[in-house]
């Protein structure tokens, strides 16, 4: 009897978003729309940097999963987390934050010391995010705290990309495939960064190794993983794959399909200010899509208009009322 909608195993970061100019970019020679790894000393100088700047626009207990997770329960699904938090001041505002939304997870067993990661966002005026994550404890994450009967339990088990930059995480991902596959948990993996695919090739095909039922990606992330610069023909070669596709195209909608039909959702015309979290609110939308039956259009058009509307403000989340507001609305519009 599967009693949780979607599981999910991630990085546990707090994230801390800050608004920067291009200019502050390149003086500390910071790529641009990537996230990339940095040791815990040199994330303290850059928030010493970016705290000359202003103060911090927002922050929530995030990672990739985590951002979806908290979408898909906000819609109202059930959800579980499996992470890795240290017994730190960061490490007790995660473990809370999360509760408030709603999510179960796996943190209430741990006492862990060491330092709970962090991931700086900083958002430049075209709303492009930039990020640098010290990972602290979650690196480590481990078989230790997959919850084997949580996965037998749930519908989906939702795998992040960024997980593969930790050879601990890889094993625990090969842990947690095997009893989803033993107890007929359907598979979903998210990319989650152009950077995993063009740089930890090997840890993405090692989760898509045999298969699995949903994939996320977006038009770079696509490319990328399959050499060809066109999303339509990118989508035929990813099917290959995963049973299920869905390849976001950012302000032109979203490619979607199966191995018997492909749709595409159209763009939500907004003012885009922070593109931070938005696939990782398509992802959880449209999962919350699927667990509730709908077809690819309305599960893929419900998760058009919340990645929309996320992106008109800071940060990875949107108040639960909004979210309400939003399926509300979406699935009037497609009824009428």
């Amino acid at each position: 009897m599967k009693t949780i909608d979607v599981i999910g195993i991630g990085n546990a970061l707090v994230d801390q978003e800050f608004e920067v100019t291009d200019d502050f970019l390149q003086k500390h020679n910071l790529k641009k729309g990537m996230m990339e790894l940095i040791d815990e000393d040199a994330q303290n100088t850059l928030i010493a940097e970016l705290s000359e700047l202003g103060e911090l626009k927002k922050q929530c207990g995030g990672g990739s999963a985590a951002n979806s997770l908290v979408a898909f329960a906000q819609f109202g699904g059930k959800a579980y987390y499996c992470c890795k938090v240290a017994d730190d001041e960061a490490g007790m505002f995660y473990r809370q934050d999360l509760e408030q939304v709603g999510i179960e997870t796996s943190l209430k067993k741990q006492q862990n010391p060491g330092i709970t990661g962090r991931c700086l966002v900083m958002v430049t005026p075209d709303a492009e995010r930039t990020m640098r994550t010290h990972l602290g404890i979650t690196a480590d994450l481990s078989t230790v705290e997959i919850d084997d009967h949580a996965i037998a339990a749930a519908n989906y088990l939702y795998i992040e990309g960024y997980l593969i930059t930790s050879e601990i995480a890889r094993g625990a991902i090969q842990h947690a495939k095997k009893v989803a596959r033993d107890n007929n948990t359907k598979l979903v993996m998210t990319c989650s960064d152009p950077a995993m695919v063009k740089f930890f090739r090997d840890g993405i095909d090692e989760i898509l190794e045999g298969g699995v039922d949903l994939m996320f990606c977006n038009r770079e992330e696509a490319e990328l993983l399959t050499g060809k610069d066109d999303p339509q023909a990118a989508l035929s070669v990813l099917l290959k794959q995963a049973d299920t596709v869905a390849i976001t195209l950012g302000k032109d909608g979203a490619l979607i399909a199966n191995r018997e039909r492909q749709v595409h959702i159209p763009g939500v015309p907004v003012k885009a200010i922070d593109t931070n979290g938005a696939g990782d609110m398509f992802a959880g939308a449209m999962l919350y899509g699927l667990t509730r039956n709908m077809p690819l259009e309305d599960a893929g058009r419900l998760a058009s208009h919340a990645a929309a509307e996320l992106v008109t403000e800071f940060g990875a989340r949107l108040d639960k009322e909004r979210q309400q507001q939003l399926i509300e609305r979406v699935m009037k519009a497609q009824t009428a």
